[in-house]
C-alpha cells in the first residue's frame, strides 16, 4: 500500500453500525486500514470516535475508497477547506466534482463549516460567498444583518451556469447520516424499513394521525404524492376530506390523477367504471377523454371550478383552499390537462419546490412520481409509503429516508381509516 489518508468518525457510530460499514467499505474496496485512535461512549448519551488510517495501491484507489466512506459520515481528517472550482460551462461541472447524498452536509470555506441548504441526492455542491449574489435562486438567502454571509447550496447539474464555484473531491466535507437513537422512536423511528402486510394497520395509521396532527399544530407542510388508484378504489371522497380542513398543504401527482379525479366528479365513472356499481356504462370509456376536452375548453381546472363545471373532488378542494399542486407529465399522457406541466424540466423543478418544503410525505399507490419526489428528500424527511403491491413498498422504502414507514395495503382502505381517524373529533 503505497498512498494513505486519515479519516475521522465520532457520533453513535456503534449503535448505527457506522463503523462497521466505513471498516467494510475499505475492505471491499480492495483497501486497508489501521485504526490509530478509539474511544468509545461509555452512557447513554455520550459519542464514539474513530480515528483511522486508510491505505490504497494508487491514490486514484484511494479517492474512490475516500469518496464512499465520505458517504457513510467519515470526515478526511485534514484542517484544509473544500476545493472550489469554477463550471465551465452552462451545464457542466468540473472534473471530479463533490456529487451529494440527501443527508445533511457541511462545506468547510474560509475556515468554517456551513451548512448545505436544501440537501438532495445526486446534485453539486455551490459555494456562494460574501458579496456574491445568485439572480437565478428564489427565498431567502441565509445571510447576517451585513449581508456578507457564505452560503452552500445544492444544484441539479443542469442547472449549473458558467462560472459557479463548485466543490470538488471530498477535502473539507462533513457529511452526517441519521444516527439510532437510544429511546427507539416509535414508528417513525431509524431505518425501520420493515414492510408486512401483516402489520397492525389500525394501530400504525393512528401514529401517522398524531404525527400529521403534530405537524399541523407547528405549522408544519404535509405533501401527499397521488396515483389514479386513489380513484379506481374509492379513496377520493376521503383524500378531498382531508385537503378540505387542511391537513395536507401540498399535492404531487400525474396528469392521470387529475384526469380520474376529474372524470368522477363529471361522469360518475374511473377509467370509465362507475366507482359505486362498478359496471360499465355505455361509452363509459370514452369518459376520460370527454373530461380533458371539458377543461381544456374552459382553460383549466381553476377555471372549470370557478365557472362551477367542476364541483366536488380532490382537484376542486385543491382549488378551493388554496393548496398548490404540482402535475407532472409523461409520455403516455392523454390530452394532456393545460395544468400538467409537460416538460420534465420544469417539473422536476416543481416537485423539488415541494419537497424541499415537507415535514411530512405520504406515497400513495404510485410508484413512478414518488420516486421523482423521493429523490429530492433529505434522508430527515419522514415518509409514508402505501401500496397494494410489496415491492413497490420496498423499493421507496429503500431511497434513503431514515424515518419511514411501509403499508401494504388497499389504498382505498387506507385512506377512510386515515380521514376517520383525523375528522372524528
Amino acid at each position: 500500500m503505497t498512498v494513505s489518508r486519515t479519516v475521522e468518525l465520532e457520533g453513535h457510530i456503534i449503535d448505527s453500525g457506522t463503523m462497521g460499514m466505513c471498516f467494510g467499505v475499505v475492505m471491499d474496496m480492495g483497501g486497508e486500514f489501521e485504526v490509530e485512535e478509539f474511544e468509545v461512549g461509555r452512557h447513554k448519551h455520550a459519542e464514539t470516535y474513530c480515528r483511522m488510517r486508510v491505505m490504497a495501491d494508487t491514490e486514484e484507489e484511494l479517492r474512490a475508497i475516500l469518496h464512499e466512506l465520505n458517504q457513510q459520515g467519515a470526515t478526511v481528517a485534514d484542517p484544509r477547506d473544500a476545493t472550489l472550482e469554477a463550471a465551465p460551462e452552462d451545464g457542466v461541472v468540473p472534473v471530479d466534482f463533490y456529487s451529494t447524498t440527501n443527508h445533511p452536509t457541511y462545506v468547510r470555506v474560509d475556515g468554517e463549516y456551513v451548512e448545505v441548504e436544501d440537501v438532495e441526492m445526486d446534485c453539486a455542491l455551490i459555494v456562494e460567498r460574501a458579496g456574491q449574489e445568485d439572480p437565478q435562486r428564489v427565498g431567502d438567502a441565509d445571510e447576517n444583518e451585513d449581508g456578507d454571509s457564505t452560503r452552500v447550496y445544492t444544484k441539479v447539474l443542469n442547472a449549473v451556469e458558467k462560472g459557479d464555484l463548485v466543490v470538488t473531491g471530498e477535502t473539507g466535507i462533513r457529511v452526517e447520516p441519521p444516527e439510532r437513537p437510544r429511546n427507539g422512536g416509535g414508528s417513525f423511528g431509524f431505518m425501520q424499513g420493515g414492510v408486512s402486510s401483516e402489520r397492525p394497520s389500525a394501530s400504525l395509521i393512528e401514529e401517522i394521525a398524531d404525527e400529521m396532527r403534530e405537524v399541523r399544530e407547528n405549522d408544519g407542510n404535509v405533501l401527499v404524492v397521488c396515483g389514479p388508484a386513489i380513484v379506481h378504489s374509492g379513496g377520493r371522497d376521503a383524500l378531498a376530506d382531508l385537503v378540505r380542513t387542511g391537513y395536507i398543504d401540498g399535492l404531487s401527482a400525474g396528469n392521470g390523477f387529475a384526469v380520474h379525479d376529474l372524470e368522477r366528479d363529471l361522469y360518475g365513472t374511473s377509467l370509465g367504471v362507475d366507482t359505486e356499481s362498478l359496471e360499465h356504462p355505455r361509452k363509459g370509456h370514452k369518459h376520460h377523454i370527454y373530461t380533458i376536452s371539458e377543461i381544456v375548453r374552459v382553460g383549466g381546472i381553476p377555471a372549470a371550478v370557478d365557472e362551477g363545471i367542476v364541483d366536488e373532488g380532490v382537484m376542486y378542494e385543491c382549488v378551493e383552499n388554496d393548496v398548490p399542486y404540482v402535475l407532472a407529465g409523461s409520455i403516455r399522457d392523454d390530452g394532456p390537462l393545460p395544468d400538467t406541466i409537460t416538460d420534465s424540466i420544469e417539473a422536476q423543478s416543481a416537485i423539488r419546490e415541494q419537497a424541499q418544503e415537507a415535514d411530512l410525505v405520504l406515497m400513495l399507490s404510485t410508484l413512478l412520481h414518488s420516486v421523482a419526489v423521493g429523490n429530492c428528500l433529505p434522508s430527515t424527511t419522514k415518509t409514508v409509503c402505501v401500496d397494494i403491491n410489496p415491492a413497490t413498498v420496498t423499493q421507496l422504502l429503500d431511497r434513503g429516508s431514515a424515518q419511514a414507514i411501509g403499508m401494504v395495503t388497499d389504498i382505498g382502505t387506507f385512506i377512510p381509516m386515515l380521514a376517520e381517524e383525523l375528522l372524528e373529533e
